[in-house]
């Protein structure tokens, strides 16, 4: 730059002027996981203290009662029939459909 003025002279180079950063994209908003909707009884359990208690004394109930009561009708078949087997189909199957209802109410979740 000449002193008189404030012009640069050709021979300076010449300075720019900062240049801005250019935008950041905006990030996409961070969404909490959704959660099913709880039912009021869902809702009234929710911490309760003996509720894993309770869960497993609703397991060993169909343990007992799946083959019991199968076994309790192949016995009733067997004897109006006249057959011998089907006491243990039944509590074969009530043993089978127990553990599947076990694993579908709570395996599941």
């Amino acid at each position: 730059m000449t002193r008189d003025t404030d012009q640069p002279s050709p021979d300076e180079p010449q300075q720019r002027p900062p240049q801005p950063a250019p935008p950041t994209p905006p990030t996409p908003p961070q969404m909490a996981p959704r959660t099913p909707p709880q039912t009021p009884l869902e809702k009234a359990d929710a911490g309760h203290q003996r509720l894993d208690e309770s869960r497993m004394w609703n397991v060993v109930s169909y343990l007992i009662t799946g083959p019991a009561m199968f076994g309790l009708i192949g016995w009733g078949l067997d004897s109006w029939l006249g057959t011998t087997w089907l006491v243990a189909v039944g509590i074969v199957g009530g043993m089978a459909l127990s553990l599947y209802l076990i694993w579908f109410r709570y395996g599941t979740q």
